[in-house]
Order: structure tokens, then sequence, then C-alpha cells
């Protein structure tokens, strides 16, 4: 249907038209929802161009599609090419909308969930405090913007192993988007794996247990089982199962994961890195040599050398 519609509107507007950058920018989310990022990469690209072409390089909608672009890439681990493209569309709704819309909100979160990924928490935290104040205030507490912002302030201070302060964020935000869009929505997953996450890194697993599971079960329901995000959940719960002596399940778990990952964000992102760490050292631990071997000898080449090399942590 998209695809159909983007051909329409390049037969009837021209090829170089905003309204084709629109539809290349649904086209795009699309294949970016299914974890499909080098289908979609090429078809963000094409849009950013048309729009600073035709609208100009300090428009809004060349604002959205540097954040579109950029958001393809900050899941791909890409985080250099990620950062300028932020921040470019940061100052441009910040001059055009000003510094207190709801625009320049998700501009904030988008820049700090970059640096919040590779451990920068003291660039992430101004900004979520920010970003937070101006949905609170432009869009009401109760708003799934406001709720989202919570999340991912919580989910900066969750990986400080500031608990205490997480965790009333972290609900605050389940509350919001449980009664704002329902609790089966894919948005409720988010603060549903931070708190579960929460849980399972102070030991607490009877209590991160049905967060995780509820989490994976949203994912699968709403984004497929080959999904980049469902694979995330399926990760966390299976780290919850390894650490509850439960091998055989986590293993399989991390099996799943293994194959998506590799898939969707290629055999030497760092989380597909992770996961088949993970995978490897487990079957080991179990006595499965031969099985860890066949895994070990998947590995990339640069993958056996890990000196210097950062893992960040998953959210």
């Amino acid at each position: 249907m998209l695809g159909r519609a983007l051909a329409i509107n390049e037969q009837v507007y021209g090829p170089e038209h905003p309204k084709v950058a629109t539809a290349l920018n649904n086209l795009a989310f699309l294949y970016d929802t299914q974890g499909q990022y080098e289908q979609a990469k090429p078809l963000y690209v094409r849009a950013l161009s048309i729009c600073e072409q035709q609208l100009g390089s300090q428009h809004p909608g060349t604002a959205s599609s540097l954040n579109n672009l950029a958001e393809l890439y900050r899941a791909q681990g890409q985080y250099t090419q990620a950062e300028p493209l932020y921040l470019r569309a940061l100052s441009i709704d910040e001059q055009v909308c000003g510094p207190e819309h709801p625009k320049v909100a998700t501009d904030l979160n988008n820049l700090a969930c970059l640096y919040n990924s590779q451990g920068q928490y003291e660039q992430a935290e101004p900004l979520l405090v920010r970003a937070m104040a101006i949905c609170e205030q432009q869009l009401g507490p109760q708003h799934p913007h406001t709720a989202l912002s919570l999340n991912n302030l919580a989910g900066l201070y969750k990986e400080q192993g500031k608990y205490a302060q997480a965790e009333p964020l972290y609900q605050r935000a389940l509350r919001i988007l449980g009664q704002a869009l329902g609790p089966q929505h894919p948005r409720v997953a988010y603060p549903l794996t931070g708190l579960g996450n929460l849980y399972f890194q102070q030991g607490m697993y009877t209590e991160a247990e049905p967060l995780l599971q509820h989490a994976l079960n949203i994912r699968e329901q709403a984004l497929g089982s080959q999904h980049s995000e469902t694979a995330e959940a399926m990760h966390d719960l299976a780290r919850l199962r390894e650490a509850q002596g439960n091998s055989d399940e986590a293993s399989a778990l991390y099996a799943c994961v293994l194959a998506v990952r590799e898939q969707a964000l290629g055999a030497q992102h760092p989380k597909t890195t992770e996961t088949r760490s993970r995978l490897i050292a487990l079957l080991h631990a179990m006595g499965q040599h031969e099985q860890a071997a066949q895994f070990e000898r998947r590995q990339p080449e640069q993958e056996t050398n890990k000196e210097g090399r950062k893992t960040h942590p998953e959210e």
C-alpha cells in the first residue's frame, strides 16, 4: 500500500516533490519498524535530500527527515553518523518552533538516548530533564510523550545504578501509558522492560519475571518475532532465565535472539556480539562444548580480538 502511494505521488507530482519525501519517509518507517534497516536507509536518505532541496535546510520537514535517519543509525549502533544529524535537527526546531516546543522535546530525547547508549550520562541527563519539563508544561503530566520522557530519564538513572530514583519514574510512565494507550500497546513495553530490568539488576527475579514476560508478549504480538525490539525483550528474558538457573530455556532464547540480531543488525553489532558471547559461555557451562564451538566458528574475525572494544549496556 505504501509502495503504491509512493509510485502514485512520483507520477502525479514528480520525483522531487515534498509529497514524495513524505511517502518515502512513510515507507522507510514501515521497513524500520520491521527491522529491515537496509531497505529503509536509502529511502530516508532520498527523503532528506528532497526536503533539503525543496523545503530548505532550515525547514521543520528537513528536521524530521534528519531525525528519522539519525534514529536508523542509532538502531544500527552507528553513533558517529547519528549524532550530527540529531544536533542539526535540534538546532532547526529550536530556531523555527521555539525552545519550548514539543518537537524540541522529541529532539532532546533522541539525542539523550544516543548519549545514554554510549554511556555518556553527564551529557544525557540535562537533555532528558529539559525534555521532561517541556512535555509536562506543553502537553500535560498525563500525556504519552511525557511518559516516554519519564521512561528515558528512568533508564538513565538505572544505568547509573540510581535505582531509587529510577523506580518511581518507571512506575509513573507505565501508569500513564497504560491508561492513555491501553495495556497491550507497544509503547507500554518500554517501561515494562525498564522496570523489569531494574528489578533484575537488584536480584529481584520474582518481581522482574512478569514484567519482562509481558513486554515480550506485547512485542511479539505487535511487531512479530523477527523484529529487533522483540529480540531485545527476548534477550532480557533470557538473561533472567539464565540467572534463575533455567539454562535450557535461556540457551534457546539466546539462539533465537542471535538469529534475529545477525539478520537485522549484522554480525559485528555490539548487541549481536553480546548475545553470541552469552550463548557460547552458557553452552560451555552446560557441557555442550561442540554446540558452543559451532557458534565460536561463526564469529566474525574482528570479534576474536576484543582489546579496546567497548560494548555498550542495553537499555
